[in-house]
Protein backbone atom coordinates (compact mmCIF):
# COMPACT_ATOMS: atom_id res chain seq x y z
CA UNK A 1 0.00 0.00 0.00
CA UNK A 2 1.76 3.35 -1.17
CA UNK A 3 1.29 6.29 1.42
CA UNK A 4 1.61 8.71 -2.08
CA UNK A 5 0.81 8.22 -4.97
CA UNK A 6 1.73 11.23 -7.72
CA UNK A 7 0.64 10.12 -11.16
CA UNK A 8 1.92 12.12 -14.12
CA UNK A 9 1.15 15.53 -12.33
CA UNK A 10 1.66 18.59 -14.54
CA UNK A 11 1.94 22.28 -12.71
CA UNK A 12 1.12 25.36 -14.47
CA UNK A 13 1.57 28.76 -13.65
CA UNK A 14 0.98 31.71 -15.43
CA UNK A 15 2.88 34.66 -15.82
CA UNK A 16 1.82 38.29 -16.69
CA UNK A 17 4.34 40.27 -18.11
CA UNK A 18 2.67 43.38 -17.92
CA UNK A 19 -1.03 45.08 -17.59
CA UNK A 20 -1.73 48.16 -19.73
CA UNK A 21 -2.47 50.99 -18.03
CA UNK A 22 -2.81 54.15 -20.15
CA UNK A 23 -4.91 54.54 -23.48
CA UNK A 24 -1.78 54.00 -25.59
CA UNK A 25 -0.66 51.26 -23.80
CA UNK A 26 -3.98 49.80 -24.34
CA UNK A 27 -3.86 50.39 -28.37
CA UNK A 28 -0.35 49.62 -29.09
CA UNK A 29 -0.62 45.84 -26.74
CA UNK A 30 -4.25 45.00 -27.63
CA UNK A 31 -3.38 42.37 -29.97
CA UNK A 32 -0.05 40.84 -27.92
CA UNK A 33 -0.44 38.23 -25.26
CA UNK A 34 1.07 39.23 -22.15
CA UNK A 35 0.78 36.25 -20.65
CA UNK A 36 3.57 33.27 -20.50
CA UNK A 37 3.46 30.01 -18.96
CA UNK A 38 6.12 28.79 -16.53
CA UNK A 39 5.87 25.13 -15.75
CA UNK A 40 7.82 23.64 -12.95
CA UNK A 41 6.28 20.23 -12.42
CA UNK A 42 5.67 18.27 -15.92
CA UNK A 43 4.75 14.43 -15.90
CA UNK A 44 6.18 13.82 -12.51
CA UNK A 45 5.30 10.31 -11.26
CA UNK A 46 6.09 9.16 -7.85
CA UNK A 47 5.49 6.03 -5.30
CA UNK A 48 6.41 6.98 -1.41
CA UNK A 49 5.41 3.17 0.37
CA UNK A 50 4.07 3.36 4.08
CA UNK A 51 6.45 4.50 6.45
CA UNK A 52 9.16 4.95 3.44
CA UNK A 53 11.76 8.16 3.91
CA UNK A 54 12.17 9.97 1.05
CA UNK A 55 14.77 12.63 -0.20
CA UNK A 56 14.21 15.27 -2.77
CA UNK A 57 17.07 17.19 -4.01
CA UNK A 58 17.96 19.90 -6.89
CA UNK A 59 18.96 23.11 -7.46
CA UNK A 60 16.90 25.59 -6.82
CA UNK A 61 13.74 26.16 -8.80
CA UNK A 62 13.75 22.53 -10.13
CA UNK A 63 10.22 22.27 -8.49
CA UNK A 64 11.00 20.26 -5.48
CA UNK A 65 9.16 22.52 -3.07
CA UNK A 66 5.92 22.79 -5.92
CA UNK A 67 6.13 18.91 -5.42
CA UNK A 68 5.36 19.01 -1.53
CA UNK A 69 3.06 22.10 -2.31
CA UNK A 70 0.96 19.16 -4.29
CA UNK A 71 1.16 16.77 -1.95
CA UNK A 72 0.31 18.68 1.01
CA UNK A 73 -2.59 19.66 -1.18
CA UNK A 74 -1.94 23.57 -0.94
CA UNK A 75 -1.44 24.17 -4.80
CA UNK A 76 -3.39 21.73 -6.39
CA UNK A 77 -1.74 20.26 -10.27
CA UNK A 78 -3.07 21.16 -13.69
CA UNK A 79 -2.75 17.64 -14.84
CA UNK A 80 -2.96 13.81 -13.13
CA UNK A 81 -3.78 13.02 -9.89
CA UNK A 82 -1.81 13.10 -6.24
CA UNK A 83 -3.01 10.41 -3.31
CA UNK A 84 -2.37 10.56 -0.24
CA UNK A 85 -3.29 8.04 2.42
CA UNK A 86 -3.19 8.96 6.57
CA UNK A 87 -3.19 12.43 7.85
CA UNK A 88 -0.95 14.85 6.54
CA UNK A 89 1.69 17.17 8.35
CA UNK A 90 3.77 19.69 6.72
CA UNK A 91 6.37 22.12 7.28
CA UNK A 92 7.20 24.02 4.10
CA UNK A 93 6.76 27.54 4.31
CA UNK A 94 8.44 28.88 8.30
CA UNK A 95 5.67 30.14 9.80
CA UNK A 96 2.64 29.37 7.73
CA UNK A 97 -0.26 30.42 9.00
CA UNK A 98 1.20 32.32 12.17
CA UNK A 99 -0.41 35.41 13.19
CA UNK A 100 2.16 38.03 14.31
CA UNK A 101 -0.19 39.65 16.43
CA UNK A 102 -1.07 36.63 18.49
CA UNK A 103 1.32 35.18 21.25
CA UNK A 104 2.90 31.45 20.59
CA UNK A 105 0.24 29.75 22.35
CA UNK A 106 -2.45 31.19 20.69
CA UNK A 107 -0.92 30.27 17.43
CA UNK A 108 -0.25 26.65 18.53
CA UNK A 109 -4.44 26.44 19.09
CA UNK A 110 -4.73 28.52 15.09
CA UNK A 111 -2.22 25.84 13.53
CA UNK A 112 -3.09 22.96 14.81
CA UNK A 113 -6.59 23.46 14.22
CA UNK A 114 -5.48 23.92 10.13
CA UNK A 115 -4.50 20.42 11.01
CA UNK A 116 -7.61 19.22 11.84
CA UNK A 117 -7.22 19.35 15.74
CA UNK A 118 -10.15 20.50 18.11
CA UNK A 119 -9.26 22.68 21.14
CA UNK A 120 -10.11 19.13 23.59
CA UNK A 121 -7.55 17.12 21.72
CA UNK A 122 -4.53 20.30 21.77
CA UNK A 123 -5.31 21.26 25.70
CA UNK A 124 -3.92 17.02 25.57
CA UNK A 125 -1.23 18.27 23.47
CA UNK A 126 -0.08 22.00 24.47
CA UNK A 127 2.28 20.68 26.78
CA UNK A 128 4.04 18.79 24.74
CA UNK A 129 4.49 21.12 22.26
CA UNK A 130 5.71 23.92 24.20
CA UNK A 131 8.04 21.58 25.79
CA UNK A 132 9.82 20.35 22.51
CA UNK A 133 9.92 23.64 21.18
CA UNK A 134 11.37 25.04 24.71
CA UNK A 135 9.92 28.50 24.42
CA UNK A 136 8.43 28.49 27.59
CA UNK A 137 9.73 31.97 28.36
CA UNK A 138 8.44 33.88 25.29
CA UNK A 139 4.70 31.20 24.46
CA UNK A 140 2.77 33.83 25.81
CA UNK A 141 4.29 36.88 23.90
CA UNK A 142 3.57 37.81 19.97
CA UNK A 143 5.62 35.72 17.40
CA UNK A 144 5.87 39.20 15.80
CA UNK A 145 9.16 39.55 18.50
CA UNK A 146 9.97 35.75 17.74
CA UNK A 147 13.17 34.93 15.90
CA UNK A 148 13.03 33.28 12.56
CA UNK A 149 14.61 30.35 14.91
CA UNK A 150 11.84 30.93 17.21
CA UNK A 151 9.09 30.84 14.65
CA UNK A 152 11.04 27.07 12.97
CA UNK A 153 11.00 25.89 16.76
CA UNK A 154 7.17 26.82 17.46
CA UNK A 155 6.02 25.35 14.01
CA UNK A 156 7.97 22.05 14.00
CA UNK A 157 6.60 21.32 17.59
CA UNK A 158 2.82 22.06 16.47
CA UNK A 159 3.70 19.86 13.18
CA UNK A 160 5.47 16.64 15.04
CA UNK A 161 2.92 16.82 18.51
CA UNK A 162 -0.15 15.93 16.09
CA UNK A 163 1.28 11.98 15.20
CA UNK A 164 0.97 12.37 11.34
CA UNK A 165 0.86 9.48 9.41
CA UNK A 166 2.98 11.62 6.74
CA UNK A 167 5.06 14.20 7.55
CA UNK A 168 6.34 16.65 4.58
CA UNK A 169 9.61 18.84 5.22
CA UNK A 170 11.11 21.48 3.12
CA UNK A 171 14.53 22.49 4.23
CA UNK A 172 13.62 24.71 6.86
CA UNK A 173 15.47 22.36 9.87
CA UNK A 174 18.34 24.33 8.47
CA UNK A 175 16.90 27.62 10.62
CA UNK A 176 17.58 26.17 14.04
CA UNK A 177 20.52 26.32 16.03
CA UNK A 178 23.24 23.19 16.43
CA UNK A 179 21.34 21.83 19.50
CA UNK A 180 17.84 22.17 17.88
CA UNK A 181 18.42 20.66 14.53
CA UNK A 182 20.10 17.31 16.65
CA UNK A 183 16.96 17.51 18.54
CA UNK A 184 14.76 17.35 15.56
CA UNK A 185 16.86 15.03 13.76
CA UNK A 186 16.73 12.52 16.19
CA UNK A 187 12.57 13.16 16.24
CA UNK A 188 12.80 12.37 12.80
CA UNK A 189 14.77 8.96 13.42
CA UNK A 190 11.90 8.26 16.01
CA UNK A 191 9.24 8.45 13.39
CA UNK A 192 10.76 6.50 11.02
CA UNK A 193 10.93 3.90 13.47
CA UNK A 194 7.31 3.97 14.26
CA UNK A 195 6.58 4.03 10.72
CA UNK A 196 5.83 7.41 10.02
CA UNK A 197 5.80 7.97 6.02
CA UNK A 198 8.79 11.37 5.23
CA UNK A 199 9.59 13.28 2.47
CA UNK A 200 11.96 16.30 3.11
CA UNK A 201 13.74 18.64 0.25
CA UNK A 202 16.80 19.29 1.58
CA UNK A 203 20.26 20.19 0.79
CA UNK A 204 21.89 18.41 3.21
CA UNK A 205 23.11 15.56 1.47
CA UNK A 206 24.71 13.76 5.18
CA UNK A 207 20.97 14.02 6.09
CA UNK A 208 19.41 12.17 3.61
CA UNK A 209 21.78 9.41 3.63
CA UNK A 210 21.18 9.01 6.94
CA UNK A 211 17.50 9.42 7.21
CA UNK A 212 16.37 8.29 3.75
CA UNK A 213 15.52 4.62 2.45
CA UNK A 214 15.18 6.29 -1.11
CA UNK A 215 16.24 9.73 -3.17
CA UNK A 216 14.72 11.50 -5.75
CA UNK A 217 16.35 13.68 -7.94
CA UNK A 218 14.61 16.72 -9.60
CA UNK A 219 15.75 18.61 -12.26
CA UNK A 220 13.91 21.17 -14.26
CA UNK A 221 10.86 20.31 -13.14
CA UNK A 222 11.31 16.04 -13.99
CA UNK A 223 12.81 13.16 -12.28
CA UNK A 224 16.22 13.06 -13.11
CA UNK A 225 16.63 9.82 -11.35
CA UNK A 226 15.51 7.86 -8.62
CA UNK A 227 17.18 5.55 -6.38
CA UNK A 228 19.22 4.83 -3.21
CA UNK A 229 20.39 7.93 -1.55
CA UNK A 230 23.90 7.80 -2.27
CA UNK A 231 23.74 6.39 -5.78
CA UNK A 232 21.31 9.55 -6.26
CA UNK A 233 23.23 12.10 -4.24
CA UNK A 234 26.36 10.97 -6.44
CA UNK A 235 24.95 11.18 -9.80
CA UNK A 236 23.41 14.71 -8.44
CA UNK A 237 27.23 15.57 -7.63
CA UNK A 238 28.80 14.41 -10.22
CA UNK A 239 26.42 16.70 -12.78
CA UNK A 240 26.88 19.53 -10.70
CA UNK A 241 30.80 19.48 -10.22
CA UNK A 242 30.54 19.34 -14.19
CA UNK A 243 28.22 22.53 -14.68
CA UNK A 244 30.87 24.31 -12.37
CA UNK A 245 33.54 22.76 -15.02
CA UNK A 246 31.96 24.57 -17.61
CA UNK A 247 31.55 27.89 -15.00
CA UNK A 248 27.90 27.43 -15.72
CA UNK A 249 26.56 26.68 -11.97
CA UNK A 250 23.55 27.66 -10.39
CA UNK A 251 24.18 25.94 -7.07
CA UNK A 252 22.08 27.02 -4.00
CA UNK A 253 24.60 27.03 -1.14
CA UNK A 254 26.77 29.92 -0.83
CA UNK A 255 30.67 29.75 -2.72
CA UNK A 256 31.14 33.30 -1.31
CA UNK A 257 29.91 35.74 1.04
CA UNK A 258 30.30 39.29 1.25
CA UNK A 259 29.67 40.46 5.04
CA UNK A 260 27.93 43.12 5.71
CA UNK A 261 29.51 46.45 7.65
CA UNK A 262 27.47 45.95 11.00
CA UNK A 263 27.84 41.95 11.57
CA UNK A 264 30.93 42.37 13.19
CA UNK A 265 31.40 40.23 16.90
CA UNK A 266 34.68 41.73 18.06
CA UNK A 267 36.59 45.00 18.51
CA UNK A 268 36.18 45.62 14.74
CA UNK A 269 39.89 46.79 14.57
CA UNK A 270 40.30 44.61 11.81
CA UNK A 271 36.99 43.56 9.53
CA UNK A 272 36.46 40.21 7.64
CA UNK A 273 34.95 41.96 4.70
CA UNK A 274 34.92 38.83 2.02
CA UNK A 275 35.23 34.79 2.24
CA UNK A 276 35.19 32.48 -0.84
CA UNK A 277 36.07 28.83 -1.59
CA UNK A 278 38.29 28.15 -4.69
CA UNK A 279 39.96 25.13 -6.40
CA UNK A 280 43.54 24.79 -7.36
CA UNK A 281 42.61 26.54 -11.19
CA UNK A 282 41.48 29.62 -9.55
CA UNK A 283 37.70 28.83 -9.84
CA UNK A 284 35.33 28.98 -6.96
CA UNK A 285 33.33 26.03 -5.79
CA UNK A 286 31.04 24.66 -3.16
CA UNK A 287 31.59 21.40 -4.30
CA UNK A 288 34.71 18.89 -3.60
CA UNK A 289 35.72 15.91 -4.60
CA UNK A 290 37.96 14.04 -1.76
CA UNK A 291 41.96 14.49 -1.73
CA UNK A 292 41.49 17.52 -4.28
CA UNK A 293 43.23 20.66 -3.73
CA UNK A 294 40.91 23.84 -1.98
CA UNK A 295 41.69 27.30 -1.16
CA UNK A 296 40.40 29.29 1.28
CA UNK A 297 40.49 32.96 0.73
CA UNK A 298 39.47 35.96 3.61
CA UNK A 299 39.58 39.32 2.88
CA UNK A 300 40.17 42.04 5.23
CA UNK A 301 40.06 45.53 6.23
CA UNK A 302 42.13 47.19 8.71
CA UNK A 303 40.19 49.76 10.83
CA UNK A 304 43.18 50.86 12.47
CA UNK A 305 47.06 49.94 13.03
CA UNK A 306 47.33 46.38 15.23
CA UNK A 307 51.20 45.97 14.01
CA UNK A 308 51.69 42.38 14.58
CA UNK A 309 49.11 41.52 17.02
CA UNK A 310 46.70 39.50 14.47
CA UNK A 311 45.72 36.03 14.41
CA UNK A 312 44.00 34.82 11.43
CA UNK A 313 42.08 31.46 12.18
CA UNK A 314 39.33 28.80 10.25
CA UNK A 315 37.27 25.95 11.65
CA UNK A 316 35.34 23.37 9.89
CA UNK A 317 32.23 22.10 10.65
CA UNK A 318 29.88 19.06 9.66
CA UNK A 319 26.06 19.27 10.08
CA UNK A 320 26.13 17.93 13.45
CA UNK A 321 28.11 20.42 14.29
CA UNK A 322 31.23 18.35 15.20
CA UNK A 323 34.51 20.53 14.96
CA UNK A 324 36.36 18.93 12.20
CA UNK A 325 39.51 20.92 11.76
CA UNK A 326 40.53 23.85 12.97
CA UNK A 327 43.90 26.17 13.24
CA UNK A 328 45.27 29.50 12.98
CA UNK A 329 48.13 31.50 11.74
CA UNK A 330 49.89 31.48 15.62
CA UNK A 331 49.57 27.50 15.86
CA UNK A 332 50.92 27.35 12.47
CA UNK A 333 54.23 29.59 13.07
CA UNK A 334 53.12 32.55 11.10
CA UNK A 335 54.08 35.49 12.10
CA UNK A 336 51.95 38.60 10.51
CA UNK A 337 54.09 42.05 10.44
CA UNK A 338 51.93 44.98 9.74
CA UNK A 339 48.89 44.55 7.55
CA UNK A 340 48.04 46.56 4.68
CA UNK A 341 44.81 48.63 4.80
CA UNK A 342 42.77 46.05 3.15
CA UNK A 343 44.23 42.39 1.49
CA UNK A 344 43.77 38.95 1.39
CA UNK A 345 45.08 35.68 3.60
CA UNK A 346 44.94 32.48 2.04
CA UNK A 347 45.01 29.06 3.61
CA UNK A 348 45.87 26.36 0.86
CA UNK A 349 44.50 22.78 1.52
CA UNK A 350 46.69 20.63 -0.67
CA UNK A 351 44.61 17.81 0.35
CA UNK A 352 41.37 18.38 1.19
CA UNK A 353 40.62 14.66 3.26
CA UNK A 354 36.80 14.92 4.30
CA UNK A 355 34.19 12.19 3.04
CA UNK A 356 30.83 12.80 1.90
CA UNK A 357 28.63 15.28 3.34
CA UNK A 358 27.83 18.97 4.08
CA UNK A 359 30.59 21.02 5.85
CA UNK A 360 30.54 24.91 7.66
CA UNK A 361 33.61 27.30 7.57
CA UNK A 362 34.18 29.70 10.48
CA UNK A 363 36.72 32.32 10.06
CA UNK A 364 37.85 34.44 12.45
CA UNK A 365 40.71 37.14 13.55
CA UNK A 366 41.82 37.92 17.04
CA UNK A 367 44.61 39.32 19.03
CA UNK A 368 47.01 36.95 20.00
CA UNK A 369 45.55 36.70 23.47
CA UNK A 370 42.39 35.44 21.69
CA UNK A 371 40.55 39.24 21.83
CA UNK A 372 38.53 39.21 18.79
CA UNK A 373 38.58 41.53 16.11
CA UNK A 374 36.23 39.73 13.98
CA UNK A 375 34.81 36.83 14.01
CA UNK A 376 32.17 34.76 11.23
CA UNK A 377 30.49 31.65 11.97
CA UNK A 378 29.37 28.75 9.05
CA UNK A 379 30.16 31.58 6.70
CA UNK A 380 30.37 29.42 4.10
CA UNK A 381 28.43 26.16 3.13
CA UNK A 382 30.19 23.45 1.21
CA UNK A 383 29.68 20.11 -0.19
CA UNK A 384 32.14 16.56 -0.13
CA UNK A 385 31.86 13.74 -2.15
CA UNK A 386 34.14 10.73 -2.55
CA UNK A 387 34.28 8.19 -5.71
CA UNK A 388 35.77 6.04 -2.88
CA UNK A 389 32.48 3.85 -0.27
CA UNK A 390 34.52 5.02 3.14
CA UNK A 391 32.90 5.71 5.95
CA UNK A 392 33.44 8.47 8.63
CA UNK A 393 34.36 11.88 8.72
CA UNK A 394 37.36 12.57 6.85
CA UNK A 395 40.13 10.44 4.87
CA UNK A 396 43.15 8.87 6.40
CA UNK A 397 45.82 8.09 4.20
CA UNK A 398 46.59 4.53 4.23
CA UNK A 399 47.66 0.77 2.97
CA UNK A 400 46.81 -2.54 3.57
CA UNK A 401 49.42 -5.14 3.79
CA UNK A 402 48.44 -9.15 4.12
CA UNK A 403 51.93 -11.06 5.53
Amino acid sequence: MYAIEVNDVTKIYKIHRGKPTTLKDRIILKNKNLTEEFVPLKNVSLKVEKGESVGIIGENGSGKSTLLKLISKIIYPDKGEIITRGKVSSLIELGAGFHPDFTGRENIYVNASIFGFTKREIDKKIDDIISFSELEEFIDTPVRTYSSGMYMRLAFSVAINIDPDILLIDEILAVGDEHFQRKCFNKLSEFKKRGVTIVIVSHDFGSIEKLCDKAVWIDKGIVKEEGTPRDVIRSYLDFSAEKDNRKDTNISVKVETNVAEDNIIGTGEVRITKVNLIDADGREKNIFRTGEEAILKISYKCNSDVGNDVVFGMAVYNNNGLNCFGTNTYLDNINIQNLKSEGEVMFRIKRLNLLDGEYFLDVSCHRINSELYDYKKSVLTFNMYSVIKEVGIFRLDHEWQIL
